[in-house]
């Protein structure tokens, strides 16, 4: 009985499609000097920017002044429908991704999007109060939830900059969607409910990814800063004062480490769950 209830409380998600070629994204991780810095920017406070990442390139997002949490989302540059998937993610990954994660995109696609090739803050590991780095949990900061907290308007949430950040590639409000919370701490207490802690990165630490595809990414500054401060309730106030920018670097890397590599392909499911009604077997 023991055995069991051990089997069914491990990943619920298993197979072959799960599996990482771990010699292949640390050789890209780790073999920094053959790579080419094809561009390069800096996110100021409280806003977004769009960028492109080609596949097979790397995309470092980094802090560059101390701690600072960003909310990403991520599309396929060509088909916006496939865009990055939180839940799934958090199924088939983990709630708090770090390196050989690997981010999925929505149905009916479901494949990933990027695999985390490096994360300096993997060893944050649990804190004391089960806090952990980088996670699915959480969605954007918006002004709609904020109205209803507060009372007033704020047009420089997550939510917000991202939709500004999107409107130059013709996407819109409704294409935003569930963001990665890259540099936050996050957990669920002991009423299951959602915390965030102050952001543990310091200058220089760095959460890097592959491009399985083309991708177009999005990141939103959050204008929590690094959420030392509350943002509702008791204690809170405007944390303008621990809101710093997030440095964004691509990479192209030397086509000898690319040798096999291949876009990962659609699911070979016929489509048939619309169609036609198949008799249990």
């Amino acid at each position: 009985m023991t055995e069991q209830v051990a089997s069914l409380t491990d990943a619920a998600y298993k197979g072959p499609a799960l599996e990482v070629d771990r010699d292949f994204y640390g050789a890209i991780a780790e073999q920094t000097a053959t790579r080419t810095l094809v561009d390069s920017f800096e996110i100021p406070i409280r806003s977004g920017r769009a960028w492109e990442v080609p596949a097979g390139h790397v995309c470092r997002l980094l802090t560059v002044d101390g701690p600072q949490v960003g909310d990403l989302n991520i599309w396929n540059r060509h088909n916006p429908r496939e865009r990055f998937w939180a839940a799934r993610t958090r199924q088939l990954q983990a709630a708090h991704v770090t390196t050989f994660d690997r981010l999925w995109s929505t149905l009916p696609y479901i494949r990933p999007l990027v695999t985390i090739t490096a994360d300096t803050l993997e060893n944050y590991g649990v804190d004391a109060e089960g806090g952990r780095v980088h996670d699915t949990l959480g969605t954007r900061c918006d002004p709609y939830i904020n109205r209803k907290l507060t009372g007033e308007d704020f047009d420089y949430h997550c939510h917000s900059n991202l939709v500004r950040a999107v409107r130059p590639y013709g996407l819109t409000e409704f294409d935003v969607h569930d963001v990665l919370n890259v540099f936050q701490c996050t957990g669920l207490n002991d009423r299951d409910q959602y915390f965030m802690k102050t952001c543990p990165a310091q200058v220089g630490d760095y959460f890097e990814m592959f491009a399985e595809q083309d991708l177009l990414m999005a990141l939103s500054t959050c204008p929590g800063g690094d959420l030392s401060v509350p943002m509702w309730g008791d204690g809170a106030h405007d944390p303008i004062e621990v809101c710093r920018p997030i440095g964004v670097e691509i990479y192209r890397i030397d086509d000898t480490l690319l040798e096999g590599w291949q876009q990962p392909a659609l699911p070979e499911y016929a489509g048939g769950h619309a169609l036609v009604e198949r008799p249990w077997s």
